[in-house]
This record gives C-alpha cells, structure tokens and sequence, in this order.
C-alpha cells in the first residue's frame, strides 16, 4: 500500500472512531436527559426508531451521490451532520429538540459509514482491501467499546457535557478531513447518470416471500435485529427505573457489552462456526439469547447485571454473524444482492424493536425482556424448524435468479 495511501487510511481511522464514540457517548446518557425533559418510554423509542429509518433511507442515497460527486464533499456533509446534531441534542430543552437533532443525525451522519467503505475501495488494490475495512471495523468497535465509558463519566447533573465534546471532536474531524484528505474518485470515475438508490419495501417483502431458504433467513435476520434492540434500546431506560442505576454505571455496563462483543465476533466466532456449521450455531444462540432475556429480570444487583448482560452478549455475538455468513451461502447467485437484503430486514428490525420495546415499556418495566425472549425463542423455533447448513436448495437459486 502507498505511503500516502497509508495516511488516508490513518485519517479515516481516527474519522469513524470519533464517529462511533459520539454515538457510544450517547448512549447511557440519552435515557437520562429524556426522563430530564419528561419523555416517556413509548417517546423514548421513537426517538431511537426515527435515526433507524432515516439511516435506512438516506444510506444508500449518500452512496449514490457519492458516485457522482466524489467522496470527500460527501464526508464532509457527514461529519458536519454529526457534529451540528450531536450539539442541538447538547442543546435541547424539549423533546421535540431532540427528534429534530435525531432526524437530522439520521439525515446527515448516515452518510459516514457508506461513504468511508467507497473511499477504502477506491484507494486499496483488491488484495489490501480486506485489510483497510477490517481496520475500519476496528475503528468503529474501538468507538463503541469506549464511548459509553466516556459518555457516562462525563455525564455531571445536567447529562449534556458528553453530547458537547462529542461534538467539539466532530468538528475537529471535519476540520482534518476538509483540510487534509484528498479525493479518491476521480472525475472521469464517476457516474453521470443512473437514478440514485433508495428502500424499495415492496421488493423486501418480494424477497421475503419468494426466495425458500434465504427468505427464511430474511425473516431470521429482521427477528435477530428485533430482538436484540429490545436488550439494547431500552436498557438504559431500564437500568434506571428498576436499579436506579447512574449513566456512569451505565456506561460500564455498555463498555463490557462492546468488549464481550468484539471478543467473540474477533476470535470465536471463525472457529465455532468451522467446528460446528452456523445453522447449528443460530439455533443454540437463539436458545440461550432468549434465556438470557428471562436472566436478567432475575438479577438483583449491578454485579449480577453485568454478569447476565456479559453471558447475553457472548450468545448474540455469535448469532449475527451466523445469521449474515448462512445468508451469504444461500445467496449463490447473488451475493451483494443478497447481503444489502440481509442489512435492509435488521435495518427494519431496528425500526420496529424499539417502537415496540417503548411502548410495552410504559405498560410494564419488564415487558420489553418478555417480549424479547418470546421473540428469539420464536427465532429458535424458526431455525430448528427451516434452518439447515447444507447446500442451497435448486428453489433458492432459481429464486435468486429472478
């Protein structure tokens, strides 16, 4: 790889880490400045809900303005979107403040993800590119793992200093990447024409229902990504009703999670999977995710959380690469298709997960770990049923080619 390469790389590293940690800063203090402003759980999950559906929209539209206009004027919206709505939230005095700062998140930061891998593409030979997303992965775990730590010791009275820094890093990456990345598609690669891509819902459910096996393992995918918003969306909002837990406790508990999770899905997940095939691997995930829902309702101190969050974690890191590895052998005939098939049902999974997981939340504090192990036990019951490693069946392909 170039040296100059090299350096660019590095940028966009240090880029998707302040990225994933004003989203993981967030993330145990968000509960406690919507109790502040006098939301509801029902409220709480629309407000995560609306980022999922612009990020679901607006993705694949960045991408394809991206094609045409170059990379770096779209990164540039993207962290300029972040850091503008990572301050209105820092700045909210109404609920209402905070769906406009989520919806325009959704709207403009959607637009980092999509945009970096592009960049990666365009700037690493074939052999290199393996290495450049897997570094890129890094960077957003690293994010993860380490901002809620942050996010909830910055926390004070007021819950607003974390969503401030978070955005004075924004801006900061805005600066270095308007100053000193270059572009990396030239003008003569770009496209001129062709319509830009957005969610076609009637096509999702087309795929859901007429392509056997992988649709089966559509629906497992939108019921994996349901399921686990439930454990996650609300768990802040839970931790403080029931434990009356600080964003600082929070935090930690959101730190072991991201710790457990790229432990398992970095060194365990290759070999488990080698060793006993992904059907068999989504069927005991699917079993002990719904036990470690009904697990947690029984915990009575913060030790004891954090234990039953580790164990639910170390399940749930194995299932969704499962899930996404299976579907990529169904998929014979048509591997990228069937992978952006895969993102769109978790995508609308985490639509509808916290929707739900809010509005039962109010109902009763318990109901969204309920609701949540009947649904993965539903997803076991599904897999047991429909899921087997094999070869994809003659059906499938035909389907796929379609």
């Amino acid at each position: 790889m170039k040296t100059s390469n090299r350096k660019n790389l590095i940028l966009l590293f240090f880029t998707l880490v302040v990225v994933m940690l004003g989203f993981g800063m967030a993330m145990p203090v968000f509960p406690f400045l919507i109790t502040r402003l006098g939301g509801s759980g029902d409220e709480f999950g629309w407000l995560i809900a609306v980022y999922s559906v612009m990020q679901l929209v607006f993705a694949p539209v960045w991408g394809g303005i991206s094609d045409r206009v170059g990379r770096k004027p779209v990164l540039v919206v993207g962290m300029f979107g972040t850091g503008l709505s990572l301050l209105m939230t820092g700045l909210a005095t109404e609920l209402w403040m905070l769906f406009i700062a989520r919806v325009l998140s959704g709207l403009l930061a959607s637009a980092m993800l999509p945009t970096t891998m592009a960049y990666i593409g365009d700037s690493t030979s074939e052999q290199d590119r393996g290495g450049g997303i897997g570094q890129l992965g890094a960077a957003a775990g690293l994010g993860i793992i380490l901002g809620p730590g942050i996010g909830g010791w910055f926390a004070g009275d007021s819950f607003t200093l974390p969503f401030f820094i978070a955005a004075g890093l924004s801006f900061a990456s805005l600066l270095l990447i308007a100053l000193l990345l270059p572009e990396s598609l030239p003008p003569d690669a770009r496209k001129r024409e062709g319509k830009v891509s957005i969610v076609d819902i009637g096509e999702l459910w087309r795929a859901m229902r007429g392509r056997g096996p992988l649709g089966i393992l559509l629906i497992v995918a939108f019921i994996v990504s349901f399921g686990a918003i439930n454990f996650q969306a609300i768990f802040g909002l839970y931790a403080l009703k029931k434990f009356n837990f600080d964003p600082s406790q929070v935090g930690i508990v959101l730190v072991i999670v991201g710790l457990v999770g790229a432990i398992v899905q970095g060194v365990l997940t290759g070999p488990v999977t080698k060793r006993w095939g992904e059907a068999a691997v989504i069927k005991f995930s699917f079993l002990t995710n719904a036990l470690g829902f009904l697990v947690l309702l029984t915990a009575n101190s913060y030790e004891t959380v954090l234990l039953t969050t580790a164990v639910y974690t170390f399940s749930h890191a194995l299932l969704r690469p499962s899930v996404q590895a299976l579907t990529s052998k169904r998929a014979a005939l048509g591997q990228g298709a069937a992978m952006g098939l895969n993102n769109s049902f978790m995508s609308l999974g985490q639509i509808a997960g916290p929707i739900w997981a809010g509005y039962v939340f109010d109902i009763n504090v318990d109901l969204p770990y309920l609701t949540g192990a009947a649904i993965m036990f539903l997803g076991f019951v599904i897999a047991l049923v429909w899921v087997v490693q094999g070869e994809p069946r003659s059906h499938d392909l035909q389907g796929e080619s379609h």
